[in-house]
Formats: C-alpha cells, sequence, structure tokens
C-alpha cells in the first residue's frame, strides 16, 4: 500500500514559488507530481533525501487540454483510499511581453490566456472529478495576482486571466458546496515576490510599459518577497482552518 498520505499536485514547480512551495513540501508522507516545462533534477535529489514521493512531468500549459486529459488518467488509476487529502496548486503564469493591446501579438496574447487561465480551469475540473469519490479533504488554491483585482496598463492578457481565475474560483466554490465532501478552492493573490516574472517586468520596453519604474522601485526599496518567504506564507493559508470560507484571498489578510 502506497505510504503516502498527502498528494498535492503543483504546476509551475522548476522555478519561483511553485519551486519553493514544492521543496517546503518535501517530507515523508507527501507525494507531490511537479508539472513545469523544465524537470528539476536537484528537486528529484531533495525528495529522495527527504523521504518524499516525488513525480515531474515536462508539459507545456499552452496545450491545456492534453495536461488535463494527463492529469484525470493518473489521478484515476490511484487508490482514492490511500490519500487523507489531495491538493492541486495552480500556480503556473506568464506575463508575456507587456505592451498595449493595440500592439501586442496574437500569439503571445493566446499563450498568456491558456497558460494563466484556461490550464487552470481544466486542470482543476480534471482534479475535481477524477477525486469525486475520494475520501480525503480536496483543496484548490489557484494563484492569483493584485493585478487580477487592479487593472494596468500593457498587461491586459495577465490581469483577465487572474480576474478569470478569481471568477471561476467563485463559481466553483458554489458549486462544490452543493456535493459531499465538496473541495473548498481559493484564489489567492501570494503579494510581491522576487522571481523570474519581476525581473521580467523590470526588462520591458519602457515605451511599452508605462509602469516599468513602480516595480524597479519595488526591487531597490527590497519590498519584495523571497520565493521562500512566499511559500511560507502560502502554505500558511492553505493551512488555515477557514481556508476556502473566502473564494478569493490575499495572503496579506489576517
Amino acid at each position: 500500500m502506497n505510504t503516502s498520505s498527502h498528494l498535492t499536485v503543483i504546476t509551475g514547480a522548476s522555478r519561483g514559488l511553485g519551486r519553493a512551495v514544492a521543496e517546503r513540501l518535501l517530507a515523508p508522507g507527501q507525494r507531490l507530481l511537479c508539472i513545469s516545462r523544465q524537470l528539476d533534477a536537484p528537486l528529484a535529489d531533495k525528495a529522495r533525501e527527504a523521504g518524499a514521493e516525488l513525480e515531474q512531468w515536462s508539459l507545456d500549459l499552452a496545450d491545456p487540454v492534453a495536461a488535463a486529459a494527463r492529469l484525470g488518467a493518473w489521478l484515476a488509476a490511484l487508490d482514492p483510499q490511500d490519500f487523507d487529502s489531495a491538493t492541486l496548486i495552480n500556480n503556473a503564469g506568464t506575463v508575456g511581453r507587456p505592451r498595449p493591446l493595440s500592439q501586442a501579438r496574437a500569439e503571445d496574447l493566446s499563450n498568456a490566456l491558456r497558460v494563466g487561465l484556461e490550464a487552470p480551469m481544466l486542470l482543476t475540473s480534471a482534479f475535481l472529478a477524477a477525486t469525486r469519490e475520494w475520501r480525503g479533504q480536496r483543496k484548490v488554491l489557484n494563484i492569483s495576482s493584485g493585478l487580477g483585482r487592479n487593472a494596468m496598463a500593457s498587461q491586459a492578457p495577465y490581469c483577465a486571466a487572474k480576474a478569470g481565475m478569481d471568477h471561476f474560483s467563485r463559481a466553483v466554490a458554489l458549486e462544490e458546496k452543493q456535493v459531499a465532501n465538496g473541495a473548498r478552492i481559493v484564489s489567492l493573490a501570494p503579494g510581491v515576490i522576487d522571481t523570474d516574472m519581476q525581473a521580467q517586468l523590470r526588462a520591458s520596453e519602457a515605451g511599452m510599459f508605462p509602469d516599468r519604474a513602480l516595480f524597479e522601485r519595488l526591487k531597490a526599496e527590497g519590498r519584495l518577497d523571497s520565493p521562500e518567504t512566499a511559500a511560507a506564507k502560502v502554505l500558511g493559508y492553505l493551512a488555515r482552518p477557514d481556508f476556502g470560507t473566502n473564494p478569493v484571498a490575499d495572503v496579506r489578510e489576517v
């Protein structure tokens, strides 16, 4: 029988916040499935040292239909009696190339919405369907952003993806309240984090991204959380007894 009692699926797990969350979860009794474009050999080494079970998939979430089908089939093959809890963390996203919508490339817009909104929605659907009869507590944590709640110029696709993530989480929360052992779902803004995404924003063309100076100041003034600090806050929120009471939340809320 599988010795794991807690299953966690994490997207965007090879760097930044997702990588830090995965590393903090490495412990006996934990089984992790990490989905990202790149495999992470050091993370696999850490999992072995920690006595955790780790599986990694190299997938491009710009093809969300295939990713969701694979996740659903994988979950359906597991024994639902093995796990005390099952959690999906939709962390992957992209800011693309910040610029006004009138000057954006169609392929960039499509990629941002597929990775940032379509993939989380399809993966959530697959996760909920496959775990419907599982005995353990089920949770979905969608990593959102303040930009899903406050618009910013030259960030239309990212703002739209995160706003959509917030609102589909509200809808799913209503649905899950109607079923036995319904999943708890939260779309959580994790604060501002010193990741590759922040570096990408600071390196954007100033003429295309009028708020670039804001992100430069955040870095210069030391106002960015490290991925490790942010991961601790996110996992602390995930463990709260009232997780799911408010389906759209911010990690900075008390």
